[in-house]
């Protein structure tokens, strides 16, 4: 990670920890859950050395940024905040956008309600979600799926952070981030049990070190799940809050990645709304999307190098 900088910039109330490296536009990456900065370290390194500045935070609530004490201190509208006192940090008035899982749902957020601030966005797993005027989000998906479901599983405060706590940080973590089972993740009733991967072994996949594992502990282990958790506890509230903006297109220039084997693109009605027109009707100047053969939900990580690529080849038409 040489020459990968490390500082912290307040934005909206809120310490937020940055890593960064290069010169050049810049290039705002955003992780998900349950992940930090560091799930960028290769993309960091990859357009850094092709004349960007790669600037990757800690979102609030995970890693080295403050994690607000009150659940409903991170709804959409706290975190893109957060992001353009980031953006406004840096001196610039535009960046390039990349975001995964939990940071791509934000990154729709940002270029909905802040599209002078992105020139365009690389997307990661999560497509835009279109809001139901008539039904709250986890209220459908309770419909959809049960009360197991893990959004729904994650909702009453206190509760899943106490079930995490049972099998221990690093199982957690190992459990997510090898997880390959496609489909909706049902938890197993009243515990955490095997979460998202039942089919978890002791071995970690090649593109995942013992050593990264230890970094993602070492930070979890600090700050708990509590606040990264916040954000599921969030989702009717974000339903409710972004009322004004139901039906709006999205007009970023947008290029969509996902792994065949995604949970995300395996549920949810997702491939039918991705591959059927909806995705393109949401989002007009979406330019491409590639499924990625083989390839699971951390593809960031999994597929670095094609990752890296893929942002460059976009991003440079601009």
């Amino acid at each position: 990670m040489e020459g990968i900088v490390h500082t912290t910039v307040e934005v909206n109330g809120i310490k937020m920890h940055i890593a960064e490296k290069g010169e050049g536009p810049v290039v705002l990456f955003l992780h998900g859950f349950p992940e930090l900065w560091y799930s960028w370290r290769h993309q960091i390194l990859a357009l850094s050395s092709r004349g960007y500045h790669a600037v990757a935070p800690d979102l609030r609530g995970f890693g080295d940024s403050d994690a607000p004490a009150s659940v409903s201190s991170y709804t959409c509208l706290h975190i893109v905040g957060d992001l353009v006192g980031l953006i406004d940090s840096l001196d610039v008035h535009q960046v390039f956008l990349v975001a995964h899982d939990w940071g791509a749902l934000i990154g729709w957020y940002l270029c909905m309600f802040r599209p002078d601030r992105v020139k365009a966005y690389v997307c990661l797993s999560v497509p835009l979600l279109r809001r139901n005027p008539n039904v709250r989000t986890v209220d459908a998906m309770r419909a959809m799926y049960g009360d197991d479901f893990y959004v729904c599983r994650f909702q009453k405060p206190g509760e899943m952070e106490a079930q995490m706590a049972e099998v221990g940080t690093e199982y957690v973590l190992k459990n997510i981030l090898t997880t390959r089972k496609t489909g909706p993740p049902i938890f197993p009733k009243g515990e955490y049990g095997t979460g998202f991967n039942p089919d978890m072994t002791n071995s970690l996949p090649s593109w995942l070190s013992q050593d990264d594992v230890a970094y993602y502990v070492s930070k979890f282990e600090k700050t708990g799940f509590r606040g990264p958790l916040n954000y599921y506890r969030n989702i009717n509230l974000i339903w409710e809050l972004t009322a004004p903006w139901s039906g709006v297109k999205v007009q970023v220039p947008v290029k969509f990645i996902t792994g065949e084997l995604d949970m995300v693109y395996t549920s949810l009605n997702m491939k039918e709304y991705i591959h059927g027109g909806g995705f393109k009707e949401d989002v007009p100047n979406l330019e491409e999307v590639i499924v990625q053969k083989g390839v699971a939900h951390f593809n960031n990580q999994e597929t670095a190098e094609e990752i890296s690529n893929y942002i460059y080849e976009f991003i440079n038409k601009f």
